[in-house]
């Protein structure tokens, strides 16, 4: 019997049912009723013994159905012959032609889900962002209104955005670097994004970057803490206005370093964080006066207030 999609002895229905493959049969082990008949195995279509290491499992069905494609990606591909002979007729033409079913839309969706996750390997970012960007770029793919545009400078977009609603953003300068579309460009497309798929992103604060970007400058911790309390602070006071929280946060581990044992310059952190020197340095300039508010408590200053540069 048939209880929903699960089959039951109709005498044992408790039973642990067995599953023969070499007949095709479900059998029940307390009556030897056959249940079920004509069941396919979906295993290997030869041995795999444990002492090999294959790298893949030799099953049969091949590659799972991609569902971002439309199913042309389930092909057949006839091999080239070891002997010469059997693969031409008498006239040298070849017997076997191989001809790929993927259509067009479908193989620049394969293009650009490679690109994304070439993109998302140099940055070292997990499949689960690779997966929704590829989402991403469906959708805006398939929309009219974001026709014509590159589909290299859709892909960057869609890794930026699935950054920032994975709740790990990247910077425009990141995805630049990894990319081969111009920061601006990136930018439009991010927007023209948003717009077409009427979705959003939650706004970036200084604390995203602060830890990756301290990590990076090999900082100690209580640099970092010191950074993050200074940045927190600035925001808070709205002492740099109209700043992005990239450059606060640059400023923020400038001023912090420069006041411990452990100094780093601007255009260390710069190179690090994606910001011009000149940035960093006037975000610097709003919160110099201010340091004594800025700074924790407990901080133990290597260098002074008084001794700290003044750009």
């Amino acid at each position: 019997s048939v209880t929903g999609m699960q089959i039951r002895c109709p005498r044992h229905p408790n039973a642990n049912l067995i599953e023969d493959y070499s007949a095709g049969d479900i059998v029940c082990p307390e009556c030897g009723l056959v249940v079920g008949d004509r069941i396919i195995d979906v295993g290997s279509e030869w041995r795999t013994f444990s002492n090999e290491k294959a790298r893949s499992d030799p099953s049969r069905v091949g590659a799972s159905e991609n569902p971002l494609l439309n199913g042309s990606d389930l092909t057949t591909v006839i091999g080239k012959s070891p002997s010469r002979s059997a693969a031409y007729d008498d006239n040298g033409n070849a017997l076997y032609r191989n001809r790929s079913a993927m259509n067009g839309t479908d193989r620049s969706l394969v293009n650009a889900f490679q690109e994304i996750a070439t993109m998302a390997d140099r940055i070292n970012l997990p499949r689960t962002i690779v997966d929704r960007a590829k989402v991403l770029f469906k959708q805006g793919y398939e929309l009219k209104s974001l026709k014509g545009r590159s589909n290299d400078a859709l892909a960057s977009a869609s890794l930026y955005i699935a950054c920032r609603q994975e709740g790990v953003p990247r910077t425009f300068k990141e995805i630049c670097a990894v990319s081969k579309i111009s920061k601006k460009e990136i930018g439009r497309c991010f927007k023209a994004i948003l717009k077409a798929l009427e979705t959003n992103v939650d706004m970036i604060s200084t604390q995203d970057f602060m830890s990756r970007f301290c990590s990076n400058l090999n900082l100690p911790n209580y640099v970092q803490k010191a950074a993050s309390h200074i940045a927190h602070k600035a925001i808070e006071l709205d002492l740099a206005p109209g700043r992005s929280p990239v450059s606060v946060t640059a400023a923020a581990i400038y001023l912090a370093s420069q006041a411990s044992d452990t100094k780093k310059s601007q255009k260390e952190i710069g190179d690090v964080a994606g910001v011009a020197d000149v940035t960093i340095r006037q975000s610097y300039r709003k919160l110099l006066p201010r340091s004594k508010e800025l700074f924790p408590s407990d901080f133990t200053f290597k260098t002074p207030i008084d001794q700290l540069p003044s750009a």
